[in-house]
């Protein structure tokens, strides 16, 4: 490969975030070559970096997974000398990125006002739970409350049940990615025009264009409502019990419940008046259910996935275990799960992002840093001596004294 492959080889990220949302942005664009480098609280660091257990030598892996390629840097915003640093970096920076609720960036001085007089073409992005409009505004928020507000729990879980929270932070990834995308999209604008942009992403903002069918439910006059593993527009598209473990079955149109039918030695139902049309599928969905249920535990799950997804062309495929999602030959082939190498951790597991381009080149090429790794190294990129960082230093902008010069 030849230097300017990585797409976003040549953008600075300077990443103000904790937990998730941003730090899966971050993540995102690093994966694609921008220098992120991660400002963190001196002493403490990104709380996600002790919010496990489980513990690996102190450090969550949850923080590994979302801190791959990044550049750790201790600043302390609160003192003079921090914010001083913070500004210097700004002023050579492409991206500036921020999770705090409205009103926190102003106190500390790193609102956009303050931000773009540093740097006018810098694109700045405020993630937040609810925007920095609306009566909301000031309202704290995590995954939890978002997917509970977003309707996103009103429709997970069985129809008898609580609604429920789906068991990863949704949300989060959610909003992180269209963080990921508006940067990426404010970059394009401002090669094009030459100017700077500012993005306000509220968290509930983003999840409700996810909604898609519940929603065309909606605008039809009627109400979504938890189906379980069902769709409430497709029938059979849900998950059913075998002899050892569940499988997943989706047919999204008449060719593929027809091939079902045959696959599964049940050629009467195609024939059934009741199951005659998707439609009369998704009516009559629970004695369609009854038909298929008894089939189905006839045999394992890996005797279906043969007989259905490789001989018979219908999707269908088991569900895992995370460690089995993470590991399996289909993974392995495409380096989905692979390493990187720690002089002082030995190796980290890396889940790598899906993008394979044809001509750029994409992926992570050093482990999560560690909190402050990067203090001095930073800064000498910007042309500061020793003489400067240990003044830097003693005025507090590291929080502290450090000797683990990187």
């Amino acid at each position: 490969m030849t230097t300017g492959d990585r797409i976003l080889e040549d953008v600075r990220v300077i990443d103000l975030t904790t937990f998730v949302t941003g730090g899966f942005c971050s993540l995102m664009l690093a994966n694609q070559g921008a220098e992120v480098i991660k400002v963190e609280r001196p002493d403490a660091g990104d709380d996600n970096r002790h919010s496990g257990p489980p513990f690996i030598d102190g450090e969550s892996p949850y923080f590994w997974t979302v801190n791959y390629g990044k550049k750790s840097l201790e600043l302390d915003l609160k003192s003079d000398a921090g914010r001083e640093a913070l500004y210097e970096l700004v002023s050579e920076a492409d991206v500036f990125l921020q999770n705090y609720r409205p009103g926190t960036a102003e106190r500390l001085d790193v609102d956009e006002e303050t931000i773009r007089s540093y740097n006018d073409n810098i694109v700045y992005c405020a993630i937040s739970a609810f925007g920095q409009t609306g009566p909301w505004r000031e309202r704290p928020g995590y995954d939890l409350m978002i997917q509970g507000m977003s309707g996103i729990m009103s429709v997970t879980g069985e129809s008898d049940g609580q609604p429920v929270k789906v068991g990863l932070p949704m949300t989060d990834l959610i909003t992180a990615m269209w963080a990921a995308f508006g940067i990426s999209t404010a970059l394009y604008r401002r090669e094009r025009v030459g100017e700077g942009e500012y993005i306000d992403l509220g968290m509930l903002d983003a999840v409700l264009p996810w909604l898609t069918k519940q929603a065309g439910k909606v605008f039809a006059g009627e109400s979504p409502s938890r189906m379980g593993t069902k769709d409430p527009v497709l029938a059979p598209y849900q998950t059913f019990e075998t002899a050892d473990g569940h499988l997943n079955v989706a047919c999204l149109n008449q060719r593929l419940w027809k091939r079902l039918c045959e696959a599964i030695d049940r050629p009467e139902l195609v024939d059934d008046d009741r199951f005659a049309t998707n439609a009369d599928r998704v009516e009559q969905m629970a004695e369609l259910e009854d038909e298929l249920e008894a089939t189905f535990r006839e045999l394992t799950t890996d005797e279906w996935v043969t007989l259905l997804a490789e001989e018979a062309g219908v999707p269908a495929g088991p569900v895992l275990e995370v460690e089995d999602a993470l590991y399996n030959e289909q993974t392995d082939a495409r380096n989905s799960t692979t390493t990187l190498e720690d002089p002082d951790r030995g190796e980290i597991p890396v889940v790598e992002h899906p993008l394979k381009y044809g001509r750029a080149r994409s992926g992570f090429e050093a482990p999560p840093p560690r909190l402050g790794e990067h203090n001095r190294s930073v800064f000498r990129e910007l042309g500061y001596d020793d003489a400067d960082l240990d003044d830097l230093e003693a005025r507090g902008a590291f929080g502290g004294e450090r000797d683990d010069d990187q």
